[in-house]
Order: structure tokens, then sequence, then C-alpha cells
């Protein structure tokens, strides 16, 4: 005699993580509409005259009427769909006490994007319950859109991808950010800099932190460090490199780094030698004060 069916409980408990698949996938396809729509802007007006004053926000931290309307275009993309849903974005985003909540990067490389030097990206990330769920980054100049869901692994234009599975740092290209807003670290930096270069096979700093995180989740970068980072330029690509086999941590190795405001990802054996140095020069207490208190 065949078997009964499953209990009423497991059937629910089948139908609502049908539903949850299910709205997963509506917010993927809306986020993936906004990111693409923001991306066709950026690269119509890449290598143009830019229209509209450039603002300084703080010293070499600049803003372009392009940065603002691209936000405007994403935000407006996910609000439409989902106004239950809040927002936490660089040029002027807001959260409320929502558990549930994007994180926008309407343009990483804002200065690259003024001098028409080809590294600019954009980031969105959706936190669910103090996690990262889904993240997309597009790189509209080389049309490469990279995504992860939690659990399901990383893809750039729909093909899997991975960390590389180098070993060691004397095999590794490694990539970096230049702390150019708060110099009063810099010479910590620059030892830290100095002994990872020393190391590895080069570094490079191409001046999009979000297209430096998916780089390290595709294999094209074994590692990747950075002081003073915001939530935005870290949330998705952090989800991309973990969900590429990678690991990601702050300079100590815990997993604060979207509060803490630093990060180190990589493949596992190259994220061990990059805290290795990274722990071991800076000290958390000399700079708590680069937190990210919006994320506490």
């Amino acid at each position: 005699m065949d078997s009964m069916p499953d209990s009423h409980g497991v059937y629910t408990s089948r139908l609502h993580r049908c539903e949850r698949v299910d709205r997963m996938r509506d917010k993927r396809s809306v986020a993936r509409e906004a990111i693409l729509s923001a991306g066709s802007l950026l690269r119509e007006g890449f290598g143009r005259e830019l229209e509209g004053a450039i603002e300084e926000k703080d010293r070499n931290d600049f803003v372009t009427e392009t940065d603002r309307q691209s936000e405007r275009m994403i935000t407006e993309t996910l609000i439409r769909s989902f106004p239950e849903i809040g927002i936490l974005a660089e040029e002027g985003g807001r959260i409320s006490e929502q558990q549930t909540f994007w994180i926008i990067d309407p343009l990483d490389g804002t200065t690259n994007f003024i001098h028409g030097y080809p590294s600019i990206g954009i980031s969105i990330a959706l936190v669910e319950n103090g996690e990262v769920v889904l993240a997309l980054i597009y790189d509209p100049l080389r049309q490469e859109l990279f995504e992860a869901v939690r659990g399901e692994g990383s893809r750039c234009n729909e093909r899997r991808i991975t960390v590389s599975g180098v070993q060691g740092l004397d095999e590794s290209l490694l990539g970096t950010g230049f702390p150019f807003r708060v110099h009063q670290h810099l010479d910590t930096y620059l030892a830290v800099f100095k002994e990872l270069f020393l190391k590895c096979r080069g570094v490079r700093r191409a001046g999009a932190a979000v297209l430096d995180l998916a780089h390290v989740a595709a294999g094209r970068l074994d590692g990747f460090w950075e002081l003073y980072l915001k939530p935005w330029d870290m949330a998705a690509g952090a989800l991309l490199v973990r969900e590429a086999g990678g690991v990601v941590s702050d300079f100590f190795g815990t997993s604060s780094y979207l509060s803490a405001g630093n990060i180190v990802a990589g493949p596992p054996a190259i994220h061990r030698s990059i805290v290795e140095v990274t722990g071991r020069y800076f000290k958390a207490s000399e700079i708590e004060e680069l937190r990210n208190d919006s994320l506490e």
C-alpha cells in the first residue's frame, strides 16, 4: 500500500517555502530592472561633459547629478513594487525601523566617472532580519551583471562563478583602496600595503570597491582589503564573495564588517593571510570612529 501523504504541517511548510522563493524571485526581478536601467543611464553619460555641478561632499569625495539621477531611478523602481521595504542609499536614501531594507550605491567610482576612467559600478543589496539575502552588482561599461541569492551561489551574466583556488600570497593578485578620506590612518595603511605588496604578485587599485568585490567572487582578484567603507560599498559584494566560496570579515576576522567600516575578502587561505597582516597593524580601538553607526 502506498504511504499516506505528509501531514498538514509539512504541506504548509512546503507551501511557505515556495512562497518565499516566489517572493525572492520577484524582488530579484525588480532589482535587476532597476540596476540595468540605472546602468544604461551611466553608460550613456560616461565620457561626456557632465551636466550640473559636481559637489564635494568631503575632501576628495564627490557627488554628481548623475549619482542622484541613478539613485532616483533605482529607488523609484524598488518602491513602486515594494513600498513596505526601507531604503539605505548613498545620496540621501533613508531607513526607518524596518527589518527589511535595500542598500543602494547608485554610482561607485564617482571620481572615475568624472575623469572618464573606466571603472564604475552600481550595487543593490537586500537585507532581511539583519542578513543580506540578495545582491546585485552591475558594471555598466562591460555590461556584466553579478548576482547572488543567499544559499544559491553567485553568477555573472547567468554563469556560475567561484573564488580562485590560490593558496598562497606569492601566487595572488590583490585589490585594495586607499583611505583618501581618513589620512590620519595612512601610515598604518601603507605599512599593511607594503607587507602585502612584497608578498604577492601585484596589487590593483581601480577605485570602485563594489567591482573589486565582484572580481574577487569571480576569481579575477584573489583577495581584497579596504579601510573606511560604507555599507553600500560592501553589502552586495560581500554576499557575492561568500556565495562564490569565499570568506568575508573585518580587519580582525569578525563578521561585523558592515558596521565596522573595514573589510577583507577572498578565498579562505588568502583571507587568512590578509587578516593576519591587517590585524597586526591596526587596532580596533584606533579605528572605532570609522564605524557605520546607522547599522548598529
